[in-house]
């Protein structure tokens, strides 16, 4: 297991005159204020799929449908909202019946790469941009969904928290998480790894369900994503191998 994230993705953040981290740079492009992203966004729903702003995701696109969507971007601004369906007690879009419920929260990726398969399908990756809150639907195109969007602004010009995630505690979840299930990690990639690299990477990579990584996506910044991926390492654990403080050790 290897983490990378986003400063092999590019995906910067700098500070101003007065201190405060006011860029994302992804590509060649950057992303200043919520007004530099658009009103409307088209939406890939994949069930416990995390994307998180300053990580690359790879994605394999084969459905016609999501192959529209790309060619649309690509010709466009190259943006996608990456979101899950909603994964509670089943229901549906109020008023649209047959239409699947989302998850209210996602994260706008970016295509930094791209390549055309000789089977038609796209091996593509996306660097996330910022999370993003669902407002009402507009109306589909070629077959994909559109939405209305809110960009989470502090994604954007938030102060940096690196240095208030405790990174030995989630050292020591991650060390006993390999350990329990007989698993290896590229050692020197992870010490080289920056706190925000090392969440990010570990939350996308984790194995845990759709509740999980949703949970991990909405945390209001980076020191509660990472206490949140301890937690339920934690509980992982404890729920498979019992004592919990032995593991730890």
């Amino acid at each position: 297991m290897s983490i990378s994230g986003g400063e092999a993705a590019r995906a910067k953040k700098a500070p101003d005159s007065d201190g405060v981290w006011s860029e994302m740079q992804v590509g060649n492009a950057r992303y200043l204020r919520p007004q530099d992203l658009p009103e409307t966004l088209p939406v890939f729903p994949l069930t416990g799929v995390l994307l998180l702003p300053g990580s690359q995701l790879p994605l394999n696109i084969f459905e016609p449908r999501y192959l529209a969507m790309f060619d649309d971007a690509l010709a466009g601004n190259r943006l996608i909202g990456m979101i899950q369906p909603f994964f509670g007690e089943s229901r549906e879009e109020a008023g649209q019946a047959h239409v699947q419920a989302l998850c209210q929260v996602g994260c706008i990726g970016r295509i930094t790469s791209f390549a055309e398969m000789e089977d038609g399908r796209y091996l593509t990756s996306l660097t996330g941009i910022c999370r993003f809150r669902l407002f009402d639907e507009q109306h589909p195109t070629k077959g994909y969904r559109n939405f209305r969007i809110a960009p989470f602004a502090t994604d954007l010009n938030g102060p940096d928290d690196e240095a208030q995630v405790d990174r030995n505690a989630l050292l020591a979840a991650f060390k006993a998480y390999l350990d329990a299930n007989k698993l290896e990690a590229d050692w020197e990639s992870v010490e080289r790894a920056s706190n925000a690299t090392l969440v990010n990477s570990m939350a996308m990579m984790s194995p845990y369900g759709p509740a999980e990584k949703q949970a991990l996506l909405e945390a209001p910044d980076l020191k509660t994503r990472a206490e949140t991926l301890i937690a339920i390492t934690e509980i992982v654990l404890a729920r498979s191998f019992g004592d919990i403080e032995n593991i730890l050790q």
